[in-house]
């Protein structure tokens, strides 16, 4: 039995980070989910009392925009993409325990409990924030870090924001942070990560933290101050507690967290390393509660080399990709492609060769084969190894090598690695079918009882490696395990070769992976496609035009760019806000018909188009001297620019 150190835990705590419902994830998304279950799944085989958590996140400006844009309330619209995400983590075979979301009124509560013990402490304090503000990231950013107007994360453009706000000092506790990273190497990996964060971040010096906003209103309440929000960094990151039914005001936590609290491991992208590693633990230190013992960072998928991304057209969704390649296909692409310290890459061309060359062939087709011989040439029993030889000692020791090294490999959180050293197991049991031809020992009846040998170590090693690969592949280890008519499939059962039973009859054979024709399968891909763009020229028809223009005409629309300084709705006109706005050269009043689609408060400091020579006219009383450029009838949407555009430009 393997004496690594996960062999040696009593209790597991994994985690996901919780997926933010704005959009349905995709591959590199649900990579998160894949591997972190299969970590589970290993731990469990190991005997350990595994809890799983994963969830949503689902508060914050970006969400609410997207309701907004949707006509619909933000919890309607985050009910059904975290409905979305929870499909897809179920449909990819995902063993969790618990799937929190961070609307949940027991984590709403907790999270308030929270944010009052830090403000008593005086660990939180009132501010004004001013700065640049990425609303995809959800991050602030100094000058510095945002030097050329792009978030330094994600690569969008930010906005320099100004709100009032309340804030973590993050500075009162860097130190002891510091030494704790010092005095726990284990804490952070993969190593190259926690340079980083110690040299990029604590040591560069710790800024207090931004934890509230009020610039919009789709979050949880701060308790004291009900016009700010509690700021995502707190909300979400608290959902690994909370999950786990903790709240300060509680006079003794509950049976579960005392149980698994603190974490083994919170499993995370790279990009959110720094809230997990460096604000997540503070907030800890503050509540006066134990560290995780790990943070691991693991890397991306890309598409192709570029970061899959909406904007970039390049995404692929793994429940798309599962009707090609099953379910198994998706997790065993995912997990055996993605390195340990480096960015993974996808695309079909990469998925339909993997599929065909391991899942199809190397193992496929050696279940296949042993299984139709053994049918052949023993009726379906499964023969006695009652004739040894020297050659089988090298086939033996391949499956010892997959036993060992995988469990310390997993242990470790090299996947791709310990599924690598699998298969070389079940490629040295082909190559073992090439040396001993079992077809031509079948033709001597002298050979009998050597012909069962070789079928019987073929078969025990397929059961092995099926042991081996539940955590991986669990569909398929299950339909392994039934076409060899065993229940020799607890983990316990590799440490020796040699635990399947003689005499036993074969389970019925099937085909585990049908090759893909890769021709006929990228002419499907291209078919969807331009079904996909047909359907959207379909729902959008062509609009009716007005009469073309010449230059002239459209030169004599002057078109300057401005900001919006104020802005507040019309009395008794629901449709209407009144906006002060720069121009550079003057300030002017304008009055909108956005108030169904904006906030007054989402506008301001927002750049802008104006028609600055519209003749004035008067709205409900109100004076109005230009006119906001935006789109839609049903949904109108403002045009906003870039936050660096100079006032008064004319646009052209």
């Amino acid at each position: 039995m393997c004496q690594c150190n996960s062999c040696k835990k009593e209790k597991v705590f994994i985690t996901t980070a919780i997926a933010y419902s704005s959009r349905k994830p995709h591959f590199g998304n649900t990579y998160e989910i894949i591997m972190s279950d299969a970590y589970a799944r290993f731990q469990r085989q190991m005997g350990k009392d595994v809890y799983f958590l994963t969830g949503t996140d689902e508060h914050g400006q970006k969400i609410e925009n997207l309701a907004k844009e949707a006509s619909i309330a933000p919890k309607e619209y985050v009910d059904g993409v975290a409905g979305e995400i929870k499909r897809i983590w179920d449909l990819m075979g995902a063993s969790y325990d618990k799937f929190i979301r961070t609307t949940d009124e027991e984590h709403v509560k907790s999270v308030q409990h929270i944010f009052q013990k830090l403000y008593d402490k005086g660990d939180i304090y009132k501010g004004h924030y001013e700065g640049w503000y990425c609303t995809p990231c959800e991050s602030f950013f100094t000058d510095i870090q945002a030097n050329d107007g792009k978030c330094p994360d994600c690569g969008r453009a930010v906005e320099r924001t100004r709100e009032e706000a309340y804030f973590f000092a993050m500075s009162k506790y860097a130190d002891r942070l510091i030494e704790y990273i010092d005095s726990h190497p284990e804490f952070i990996e993969p190593e190259s990560r926690k340079k980083e964060m110690v040299n990029n971040f604590l040591k560069a010096g710790l800024q207090d933290l931004c934890v509230s906003r009020s610039s919009f209103k789709w979050g949880i309440p701060v308790p004291f101050d009900e016009k700010h929000v509690i700021y995502v960094w707190i909300d979400a990151l608290s959902n690994y507690i909370t999950a786990l039914g903790y709240d300060p005001d509680l006079a003794e936590q509950p049976e579960l967290y005392q149980k698994c609290w603190p974490a083994d491991v919170h499993i995370i992208g790279k990009d959110i390393l720094r809230f997990h590693t460096i604000y997540w633990p503070i907030i800890l230190m503050a509540l006066g509660e134990p560290l995780p013992k790990k943070v691991f960072g693991h890397p991306w998928f890309n598409s192709g080399v570029d970061k899959m991304s909406k904007s970039r057209g390049n995404v692929i969704y793994a429940d798309e990709l599962a009707e090609y390649f099953s379910v198994d296909g998706v997790r065993y692409y995912a997990l055996s492609e993605m390195p340990y310290n480096a960015d993974g890459s996808i695309t079909y061309e990469n998925v339909v060769n993997c599929y065909n060359t391991d899942l199809a062939n190397i193992l496929g087709n050696l279940v296949n084969r042993t299984h139709a011989m053994t049918v052949k040439y023993f009726g379906g029993k499964i023969p006695a190894p009652t004739a040894p030889a020297p050659l089988d000692e090298e086939l033996k020791a391949a499956v010892a090598k997959a036993v060992s090294e995988s469990c310390i490999l997993m242990d470790s959180f090299h996947v791709a690695d310990a599924l690598h050293v699998i298969f070389e197991a079940l490629r040295r049991a082909n190559k073992y079918i090439d040396e001993t031809t079992p077809w031509i020992l079948a033709k001597d009846e002298s050979q009998k009882e050597r012909l069962g040998t070789v079928l019987y170590n073929l078969l025990e090693t397929i059961r092995t490696a099926a042991v081996l690969l539940t955590p991986f592949i669990p569909t398929t280890a299950e339909r392994i395990f039934a076409q060899l008519g065993t229940k020799m499939t607890a983990y316990e059962t590799v440490s020796v070769f040699g635990s399947l039973e003689s005499g036993i009859t074969l389970g019925e054979g099937a085909v585990l992976f049908a090759r893909i024709d890769e021709k006929k399968f990228f002419e499907e891909i291209e078919a969807k496609q331009k079904e996909k763009e047909k359907s959207v020229a379909e729902v959008i028809p062509e609009p009716e035009h007005e009469k073309e223009i010449g230059i002239e005409n459209f030169g004599a629309v002057e078109l300057r760019t401005a900001q919006i300084l104020a802005c507040e709705k019309v009395p008794k006109a629901k449709k209407l806000l009144k906006l002060q706005v720069d121009l550079g050269y003057e300030k002017r009043q304008i009055v909108s018909g956005i108030a169904k689609f904006y906030e007054p408060d989402d506008l301001i400091g927002k750049k802008v188009i104006v028609v600055a020579n519209l003749s004035p006219a008067t709205l409900c009383g109100v004076e109005s001297h230009g006119m906001l450029l935006a789109s839609g009838e049903e949904n109108v949407r403002v045009v906003f620019l870039d936050p660096e555009t100079p006032n008064g430009e004319r646009v052209h």
